[in-house]
């Protein structure tokens, strides 16, 4: 069995029916004890991104919903939801929504519980998130358990998500816009572009220099490129959408019908249809999660340093980030795909190239925005760099404040971490797609257990603190 075997293997286990019902019922539970915040007070969260904070802590709110969705918005949002769509069908972007709008309560309640538990240090820096909300939310006794937490925090930025994922998706972007770059060697049968090789050095370089110098030089670079990467690639959405509106609807038909196994329902092959559904339904959310990172654990590190002194207000700020990162953006990748899925000769492209990944979601923007497509893969190759690049860098902060937690401060171990991550983005380039997305889905879910628990024991804390805002606050301060 190969390693990529071994990989999805193991994939297939921590993303089984329990963890999948861990992570909804986690939503479910926060979406009741928080009185349906997500539907209720989205306006008000919106309005609150931009409002001056007071109160302890190092960032303000902007900076920190824009170091979190530095972390989020990424590959997920462009390769995540082609692999998603390639290996679960159209219905996985349907399991994406569902898996978004129960994680929006959730990354509410995660958020507000991370500044109502974190630690101010002797020198002024502040330290938080699911490690300290499980060791002081839930008692000394479960200690066990946010250290289980820290540890896979740390691994999944230095294995997964944080580096190999993202690196790779920038390198595979660069290779297809470049395809003409000739092969720079060839190792264990699998030929390697100077494109990949030039585009993992760079990435490699320019990550190294921001990352020796801390939150402060992350944040600033998140707070200056998100904004601006987000605009350029909503426009490539909207305009998809607005030249192919008669389309939509046939869409959102193929969605459904895929997300339930309609069409095979009908033909009586049940034991094919429930398959199909749960590899739509493991796939949708393994990405949503990727995507939206809600329940994984990872934004309330980014919003525990906050400058507030109501929990609340940030957990508002912070839970617009997974209606910005999968409701809209994933939205747009997702109908890209399926606009053009739905005409039989793309389809048939489709199925006789075996795209999946940047591939997929390049050729079918190229597809429904017509031209020649080149101009489409460089303007997507720009954004994925762009979203891939500050998503390392996100996590390489989630993963040293989970070291910090750790090792109690330990600045020897955080700055070997360091290199050991700088190393992992070096090598990204070249491991196949799949498998470094099923190596990120395994830690994903990893963390994102201990997390869950932790939500839902605390769940009366999460009520009894936003009725308690709400009637203090009943309007925007």
């Amino acid at each position: 069995m190969s390693f990529s075997e071994i990989v999805t293997k193991i994939d297939d286990v921590v993303w089984g029916i329990p963890t999948i019902v861990l992570i909804l019922a986690t939503g479910l539970i926060m979406t009741i004890a928080a009185r349906g915040i997500q539907f209720s007070k989205l306006g008000r969260a919106f309005k609150g991104i931009f409002k001056k904070n007071e109160g302890q802590g190092e960032l303000s709110g902007f900076a920190a919903l824009c170091t979190a969705l530095s972390a989020t918005i990424g590959t997920g949002n462009i390769v995540g939801v082609g692999t998603a769509i390639a290996a679960g069908g159209p219905g996985a972007l349907f399991w994406m929504w569902i898996a978004a709008i129960l994680g929006t309560a959730t990354k509410y309640a995660e958020c507000m519980l991370a500044i109502k538990y974190r630690e101010v240090k002797e020198d002024g820096h502040v330290l938080g998130g699911p490690f300290y909300t499980i060791e002081k939310g839930m008692g000394a006794k479960w200690k066990w358990l946010a250290v289980l937490f820290a540890v896979f925090g740390a691994l999944a930025g230095l294995m997964g998500i944080g580096t190999m994922t993202q690196v790779n998706g920038i390198t595979s972007a660069v290779n297809m816009a470049f395809s003409n770059s000739g092969t720079a060697f060839v190792f264990a049968g699998s030929e390697y572009s100077w494109a990949t090789v030039i585009g993992g050095i760079v990435v490699t370089l320019c990550a190294a220099l921001v990352i020796i110098g801390g939150l402060k030089r992350i944040s600033a670079v998140a707070e200056k490129v998100v904004p601006a990467m987000a605009i350029v690639y909503v426009f490539l959405g909207v305009s998809v959408i607005i030249m192919n509106a008669t389309k939509i609807p046939a869409a959102f038909v193929l969605i459904f019908k895929s997300a339930f196994g309609w069409k095979a329902m009908a033909g009586g092959a049940a034991g094919w249809v429930m398959k199909q559904v749960l590899d739509s339904m493991r796939k949708g959310i393994a990405r949503g999660i990727f995507s939206n990172e809600a329940g994984l654990g990872s934004a309330p590190i980014a919003a525990a340093p906050v400058q507030t002194d109501e929990p609340v207000e940030q957990g508002l700020v912070n839970m617009t980030g997974t209606v910005i990162d999968t409701l809209i953006v994933c939205t747009m990748t997702g109908l890209a795909i399926i606009l053009a899925m739905t005409n039989p000769e793309f389809f048939a492209k489709c199925e006789a190239s075996g795209w999946k990944g940047v591939e997929l979601t390049a050729n079918a923007l190229s597809w429904d925005l017509g031209g020649d497509g080149v101009s489409i893969q460089f303007l997507l190759m720009l954004c994925l760099a762009f979203f891939a690049f500050t998503t390392i860098l996100g996590w390489d902060y989630y993963s040293e404040k989970c070291l910090e937690y750790l090792t109690k401060g330990n600045m020897k171990v955080v700055m070997v971490y360091r290199i050991l991550y700088i190393v992992a983005v070096a090598i990204g380039p070249y491991f196949t797609v799949t498998t470094v997305f099923d190596i990120a889905d395994v830690f994903n879910g990893l963390m994102a257990i201990p997390n869950c628990i932790a939500l839902i024991v605390l769940a009366g804390v999460v009520a009894k603190e936003t009725k308690a805002y709400f009637e203090k606050y009943p309007k925007l301060q």
